[in-house]
């Protein structure tokens, strides 16, 4: 027996490996890279569907760790029930902060200025002024204020916010300020006029957005999803678009890819990305450098970073 590292990237591509540890290169590919009996530290293909994700776990009998390079592990956690007790399973925090609060920003500001409706102008030759809302003086509230939720503040600071309210499953201090308990949410969405989601899909945060908490937002406020699709009620945001209340950017839906005819495509004031708020160029170095450090720590045995869970604990 070996000890089997699967990676989605070769090693020619990763500076500063451990040695003493037999690499082997998977990309989700349909023949698997050796036995996966050996594997006993599994870094997950990176933008690939869920049962190919998961397809080999079942078979790795010696596996340790497993390592994604998504923020949210929903995913994989749904099928750890096939995973042998004591695996590590480690989120990539620190590699999607920069891109997807990127995104988030994006989302905010060409919802409000109106940026679908030039881009439409612009395809029939149409001068198309008149005024929008600006960002500047807007309320912004963030449900989910982990690393993600804390890049798109840092982000927000140079444009003249009102004031930015921060959501978390437990209430804490910040350098930024108070991070209220999701307990307190419902208090919290009538003054927003932007409501940014950037929570894990966990069984709590499923269908959070719901009839009660749409209603809750102010009139003409913007929904902006850049977490998972399931966290919002689709039924009940198409209600609320097509009353034409509130208005939303969604870098993800529930269902997931959206089918072509599906009403959400065509619906009044929605923006809609296909998640996309991972994979840009700052991506692969920043994975690259999360994977040389935890294959750098587990090869001496040092405690790794970013563990979520341990399974069977």
């Amino acid at each position: 027996m070996t000890d089997d590292v699967w990676l989605p990237f070769r090693t020619d591509e990763i500076e500063g490996l451990p040695e003493g540890l037999d690499y082997r290169y998977w990309d989700g590919g349909q023949d698997l890279p050796a036995d996966p009996a050996d594997c006993v530290f599994y870094a997950v293909p990176y933008m690939k569907r869920q049962d190919v994700k998961v397809r080999p776990l079942e078979q790795m009998r010696n596996l340790q760790v497993i390592q994604t390079l998504t923020a949210g592990v929903d995913d994989i956690t749904a099928h750890l029930s096939s995973v042998v007790p004591g695996v590590r399973l480690c989120n990539a925090r620190g590699v999607h902060e920069a891109s997807t609060a990127e995104l988030a920003l994006a989302l905010i500001l060409a919802s409000l200025r109106g940026i679908p409706g030039f881009v439409r102008a612009q395809a029939e030759e149409r001068w198309q002024s008149g005024f929008h809302p600006a960002l500047a003086d807007k309320s912004v509230l963030i449900v989910g204020y982990g690393a993600i939720g804390a890049a798109i503040e840092d982000r927000l600071a140079p444009f003249e916010v009102a004031r930015v309210a921060r959501v978390a499953r437990r209430e804490r201090n910040t350098a930024r300020g108070l991070v209220h308990p999701l307990s307190r949410l419902s208090e919290l969405l009538p003054d927003a006029d932007v409501v940014v989601l950037v929570t894990p899909l966990t069984e709590e945060t499923k269908g959070l957005v719901d009839a009660e908490f749409l209603a809750r937002m102010k009139d003409g406020a913007l929904l902006v999803n850049v977490a998972r699709g399931p966290i919002v009620d689709t039924k009940a945001l198409l209600a609320e678009l097509e009353s034409r209340r509130i208005t939303a950017a969604l870098d993800v839906t529930d269902p997931e890819p959206l089918p072509a005819g599906h009403p959400l495509w065509h619906a009044p004031g929605v923006l809609i990305s296909p998640h996309v708020g991972g994979p840009t160029s700052a991506f692969w170095p920043r994975a690259k450098r999360l994977l040389s450090s935890q294959l750098n720590r587990f090869a001496q045995g040092e405690p790794l970073e970013n563990v979520v869970l341990t399974t069977g604990g």
